[in-house]
């Protein structure tokens, strides 16, 4: 099955610094300030949004790679916003051009491929590991 989803397709998600996504909760004795794994996470989210209305049922995408650069630290009580723009399709491969800003300045620039998988097919995959 071909899939074509539109090409500039736009999203956007943003998340509350807090203690509970800080580098001190990820990796303990570090610092309070948003950490790099919560900034993955709203980059994939901002990507899943820009493109799950284009898919066909019984479809879905998963993140195979994030080229990341963390620019600048957010302390909690900021909030930081993704917005993810899809750049290229080359099949079932997507990638997205994502930056983050908090409430003061840029925090962070990626590039993240996703590639379209059909969910079940998938998830047997997985769940023949646990076997």
């Amino acid at each position: 099955m071909v899939i074509t989803i539109n090409a500039d397709s736009r999203g956007t998600a943003e998340m509350r610094c807090t203690k509970e996504n800080t580098a001190d909760r990820y990796a303990r004795g570090t610092v309070a300030v948003f950490a790099t794994p919560a900034l993955v996470g709203l980059m994939e989210d901002a990507a899943v949004r820009a493109i799950r209305d284009q898919l066909p049922a019984g479809y879905t995408t998963v993140g195979i790679g994030m080229d990341l650069k963390h620019l600048a630290p957010t302390p909690i009580g900021l909030t930081v916003r993704a917005e993810a723009i899809l750049t290229r399709q080359d099949r079932r491969k997507l990638t997205f051009a994502i930056r983050a800003w908090d409430d003061k300045e840029l925090v962070g620039e990626a590039t993240h491929d996703r590639f379209i998988v059909e969910k079940e097919k998938f998830l047997e995959r997985a769940c023949q590991k646990g076997k």
